[in-house]
Protein backbone atom coordinates (compact mmCIF):
# COMPACT_ATOMS: atom_id res chain seq x y z
CA UNK A 1 0.00 0.00 0.00
CA UNK A 2 1.40 3.43 -0.86
CA UNK A 3 2.42 5.42 2.23
CA UNK A 4 -0.02 8.20 1.27
CA UNK A 5 -3.01 5.84 1.56
CA UNK A 6 -3.88 4.65 5.06
CA UNK A 7 -7.06 2.56 4.88
CA UNK A 8 -7.49 2.30 8.64
CA UNK A 9 -7.29 6.09 9.04
CA UNK A 10 -9.80 6.59 6.25
CA UNK A 11 -12.21 4.13 7.86
CA UNK A 12 -11.83 5.45 11.40
CA UNK A 13 -12.24 9.05 10.26
CA UNK A 14 -15.47 8.36 8.33
CA UNK A 15 -18.27 10.51 9.72
CA UNK A 16 -21.42 8.97 8.23
CA UNK A 17 -20.70 6.06 5.90
CA UNK A 18 -18.15 3.56 4.65
CA UNK A 19 -19.31 1.44 1.72
CA UNK A 20 -17.34 -1.39 0.12
CA UNK A 21 -18.01 -2.72 -3.39
CA UNK A 22 -16.46 -6.10 -4.23
CA UNK A 23 -16.68 -7.49 -7.76
CA UNK A 24 -14.11 -10.27 -8.08
CA UNK A 25 -14.93 -13.98 -7.92
CA UNK A 26 -11.49 -14.86 -6.59
CA UNK A 27 -9.05 -13.12 -4.29
CA UNK A 28 -5.62 -14.41 -3.29
CA UNK A 29 -4.40 -11.93 -0.71
CA UNK A 30 -1.75 -13.15 1.67
CA UNK A 31 -3.44 -12.27 4.95
CA UNK A 32 -6.20 -14.80 4.36
CA UNK A 33 -4.24 -17.50 2.52
CA UNK A 34 -3.87 -19.84 5.50
CA UNK A 35 -7.53 -19.51 6.50
CA UNK A 36 -8.69 -20.12 2.92
CA UNK A 37 -6.37 -23.14 2.53
CA UNK A 38 -7.73 -24.58 5.79
CA UNK A 39 -11.31 -24.07 4.55
CA UNK A 40 -10.49 -25.77 1.23
CA UNK A 41 -9.06 -28.80 3.09
CA UNK A 42 -11.70 -29.10 5.80
CA UNK A 43 -14.76 -27.04 4.89
CA UNK A 44 -14.39 -25.36 8.29
CA UNK A 45 -14.32 -21.55 8.37
CA UNK A 46 -13.10 -19.55 11.32
CA UNK A 47 -16.28 -17.84 12.49
CA UNK A 48 -15.05 -16.82 15.93
CA UNK A 49 -15.18 -13.04 16.03
CA UNK A 50 -12.63 -13.07 18.86
CA UNK A 51 -10.09 -15.19 16.93
CA UNK A 52 -6.72 -13.77 15.91
CA UNK A 53 -7.95 -13.79 12.31
CA UNK A 54 -11.20 -11.85 12.89
CA UNK A 55 -10.70 -9.76 16.07
CA UNK A 56 -8.79 -6.85 14.46
CA UNK A 57 -11.51 -6.39 11.83
CA UNK A 58 -14.39 -6.88 14.26
CA UNK A 59 -12.88 -4.36 16.69
CA UNK A 60 -12.25 -1.85 13.90
CA UNK A 61 -15.81 -2.10 12.53
CA UNK A 62 -17.38 -2.11 15.99
CA UNK A 63 -15.54 1.12 16.81
CA UNK A 64 -16.64 2.76 13.59
CA UNK A 65 -20.25 1.63 14.09
CA UNK A 66 -20.23 2.85 17.71
CA UNK A 67 -19.76 6.36 16.31
CA UNK A 68 -22.91 5.92 14.19
CA UNK A 69 -21.15 5.31 10.87
CA UNK A 70 -23.09 3.02 8.50
CA UNK A 71 -20.87 0.27 7.07
CA UNK A 72 -22.13 -1.56 4.00
CA UNK A 73 -20.55 -4.21 1.80
CA UNK A 74 -22.00 -5.18 -1.60
CA UNK A 75 -20.67 -8.15 -3.55
CA UNK A 76 -21.32 -8.83 -7.22
CA UNK A 77 -20.78 -12.56 -7.83
CA UNK A 78 -20.93 -14.97 -10.74
CA UNK A 79 -23.19 -18.00 -10.36
CA UNK A 80 -22.56 -20.77 -9.83
CA UNK A 81 -20.15 -19.24 -7.34
CA UNK A 82 -16.45 -20.03 -7.07
CA UNK A 83 -15.00 -21.89 -4.12
CA UNK A 84 -13.59 -18.57 -2.91
CA UNK A 85 -17.06 -16.99 -2.85
CA UNK A 86 -18.33 -20.03 -0.90
CA UNK A 87 -15.51 -19.41 1.58
CA UNK A 88 -16.34 -15.71 1.76
CA UNK A 89 -20.05 -16.45 2.26
CA UNK A 90 -19.20 -18.89 5.07
CA UNK A 91 -17.46 -16.10 6.99
CA UNK A 92 -19.84 -13.23 6.28
CA UNK A 93 -21.84 -13.83 9.45
CA UNK A 94 -18.86 -12.39 11.31
CA UNK A 95 -18.94 -9.25 9.17
CA UNK A 96 -22.63 -8.88 10.03
CA UNK A 97 -22.04 -9.49 13.74
CA UNK A 98 -19.35 -6.79 13.66
CA UNK A 99 -21.97 -4.33 12.38
CA UNK A 100 -21.65 -4.45 8.60
CA UNK A 101 -24.70 -4.68 6.37
CA UNK A 102 -23.92 -7.11 3.53
CA UNK A 103 -25.73 -7.75 0.26
CA UNK A 104 -25.02 -10.07 -2.65
CA UNK A 105 -25.92 -9.43 -6.29
CA UNK A 106 -25.70 -12.19 -8.90
CA UNK A 107 -23.64 -10.83 -11.80
CA UNK A 108 -26.38 -11.49 -14.36
CA UNK A 109 -28.65 -9.15 -12.38
CA UNK A 110 -26.00 -6.45 -12.63
CA UNK A 111 -25.53 -6.72 -16.40
CA UNK A 112 -27.23 -3.39 -17.13
CA UNK A 113 -25.48 -1.48 -14.34
CA UNK A 114 -22.50 0.76 -14.94
CA UNK A 115 -19.92 -0.16 -12.30
CA UNK A 116 -16.29 0.86 -11.84
CA UNK A 117 -13.54 -1.35 -13.18
CA UNK A 118 -12.26 -2.38 -9.76
CA UNK A 119 -13.30 -2.86 -6.15
CA UNK A 120 -13.56 0.23 -4.00
CA UNK A 121 -14.41 1.81 -0.68
CA UNK A 122 -16.54 4.97 -0.49
CA UNK A 123 -16.13 7.24 2.53
CA UNK A 124 -18.90 9.72 3.41
CA UNK A 125 -19.81 10.08 -0.26
CA UNK A 126 -16.71 12.29 -0.59
CA UNK A 127 -13.76 9.99 -1.26
CA UNK A 128 -13.18 6.78 -3.20
CA UNK A 129 -10.42 4.33 -2.41
CA UNK A 130 -9.91 2.03 -5.40
CA UNK A 131 -8.48 -1.42 -4.63
CA UNK A 132 -6.14 -2.80 -7.29
CA UNK A 133 -5.49 -6.53 -7.67
CA UNK A 134 -3.40 -8.66 -9.99
CA UNK A 135 -5.04 -11.09 -12.38
CA UNK A 136 -4.73 -13.90 -9.83
CA UNK A 137 -6.28 -11.80 -7.05
CA UNK A 138 -3.31 -10.65 -4.99
CA UNK A 139 -2.68 -6.99 -4.18
CA UNK A 140 -1.18 -5.07 -7.11
CA UNK A 141 1.48 -2.42 -6.68
CA UNK A 142 0.20 0.13 -5.90
CA UNK A 143 -2.66 -1.64 -4.15
CA UNK A 144 -4.81 1.41 -3.48
CA UNK A 145 -5.58 4.71 -5.12
CA UNK A 146 -7.50 7.51 -3.42
CA UNK A 147 -9.52 10.14 -5.22
CA UNK A 148 -11.79 12.95 -4.09
CA UNK A 149 -12.62 14.07 -7.64
CA UNK A 150 -16.33 14.94 -7.31
CA UNK A 151 -17.25 13.48 -10.72
CA UNK A 152 -15.55 10.15 -9.99
CA UNK A 153 -17.00 10.02 -6.47
CA UNK A 154 -20.52 10.64 -7.82
CA UNK A 155 -20.15 7.86 -10.40
CA UNK A 156 -19.02 5.46 -7.69
CA UNK A 157 -21.79 6.49 -5.28
CA UNK A 158 -24.36 5.97 -8.05
CA UNK A 159 -22.88 2.57 -8.91
CA UNK A 160 -22.81 1.43 -5.29
CA UNK A 161 -26.39 2.60 -4.73
CA UNK A 162 -27.58 0.72 -7.82
CA UNK A 163 -25.87 -2.49 -6.69
CA UNK A 164 -27.08 -2.06 -3.11
CA UNK A 165 -30.68 -1.48 -4.18
CA UNK A 166 -30.70 -4.70 -6.21
CA UNK A 167 -28.62 -6.71 -3.77
CA UNK A 168 -29.94 -9.57 -1.69
CA UNK A 169 -29.37 -9.27 2.07
CA UNK A 170 -26.85 -11.79 3.35
CA UNK A 171 -29.40 -13.71 5.43
CA UNK A 172 -31.55 -14.20 2.31
CA UNK A 173 -28.86 -15.00 -0.25
CA UNK A 174 -28.57 -18.70 -1.01
CA UNK A 175 -25.28 -19.83 -2.53
CA UNK A 176 -25.73 -21.40 -5.97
Amino acid sequence: MPPSVDFKSLLTSARTSAFHLEMRDQYAVGDEAADYAHWLRTGERDADRASAYWAPWVDLIAGVRARGVVVRRARIVSEPVTSYIRYEHAGTAVNVLAGEEVRWLPRRQAADLLVPGCDLWLFDGEAVLFNHFTGVGDWADPAMELTTDPAVVKQCVDAFDAVWNRGIPHDQYAIR
